[in-house]
């Protein structure tokens, strides 16, 4: 239910179907990222790093859709205004993975995007980081999750997941773990004077979901929210282990996930409900400003 989507997956042929009657808004509007101009420039370098869930994928107005699908009100955006970094690099880009970290990203529809390590520089005092979803492949698995028909008409994913009395992505969670240390170690022997800050994923999922409003079966929905909850904690425990910040997003959007009516969710359905905010599973405009308020909160803004 995750970050974004593999660059094969469900994500990317949304948004190579999208890009056409999006083009335009893609580059619309981009100076509304700008910082303020009577803000403290206190923030001198802020770089964000992460996947579609930082990138604010399709949520317009876009700065890159066909390649990162990254928004110009993105939570690093808002958080850029609001510190008034006078410098401002944010190479977050959907379906990224920590090996898009190091490692040349194809992109989305066209282009590639360059290592995402690459921004980082001596002189960089803020990282923000969103990364893990799609590392365990949590996006992939929410989307095989869909039940158009209610049960027994289907498969439940949850069954499947943890057949044989062992948890797939329990598994893949702890193998992934030590990840987010090396990623802490890799920011600060680039730019050794940065906080780094990881900002956690919101809530997706309510207990028992809401298989009337999102095709997903309760106990798959609640295996979801599980599961992202275990990813949330691991990020939390290992920024903590090694001096980093974690902001939990989670918890304030409890009430707002994609069972909440539109207008209230900020976080999209399989089928998303907002003109302006077009991936399915992922957090729209509302859902960027609240993870935006979390961080500032968490830097003491």
């Amino acid at each position: 239910m995750l970050s974004s989507i593999s660059r094969t997956g469900p994500f990317a042929r949304y948004v190579g179907a999208a890009a056409t009657g999006l083009l335009l808004a893609a580059t619309a509007l981009a100076i509304g990222a700008a910082p303020r101009a009577d803000a403290a420039p206190n923030v001198e370098t802020y770089v964000a790093l992460g996947d579609s869930y930082a990138a604010g994928s399709v949520v317009l107005p876009q700065t890159d859709l066909l390649t990162c699908a990254r928004s110009a009100v993105n939570y690093p955006a808002l958080v850029a205004q609001e510190l008034g970094a006078k410098t401002f690099r944010d190479v977050t880009c959907g379906s990224a993975t920590t090996a898009d970290f190091t490692n040349l990203q194809p992109g989305n529809v066209l282009g590639t995007a360059a290592p995402q390590y690459d921004a980082l520089s001596a002189d960089t005092t803020l990282v923000t980081v969103t990364i893990g979803g799609n590392d365990i492949g949590l996006a992939d698995a929410a989307y095989s999750c869909a039940n158009p028909f209610p049960e027994p008409v289907g498969r439940s994913c949850a069954d499947g997941f943890t057949a044989g009395g062992r948890d797939e992505f329990a598994d893949r969670i702890a193998a992934f773990t030590p990840t987010y240390g090396r990623v802490i170690d890799e920011i600060r022997s680039r730019a050794p004077q940065a906080e780094v800050v990881l900002v956690g994923y919101p809530t997706g999922f309510r207990p028992g979901g809401c298989p009337d409003v999102q095709p997903v079966w309760r106990r798959d929905a609640d295996y979801i929210q599980r599961t992202l909850t275990a990813l949330n904690a691991v990020m939390s425990e290992q920024a903590s282990a090694n001096g980093a910040t974690y902001v939990d997003v989670a918890t304030s959007s409890v009430g707002h996930d994609a069972c909440a009516a539109p207008g209230v969710r900020w976080l999209e359905g399989i089928v998303p409900s907002s003109t302006t905010s077009l991936a399915p599973i992922h957090p729209n405009a509302a859902g960027q400003a609240n993870m935006a308020r979390q961080v500032l909160a968490a830097l003491g803004r």
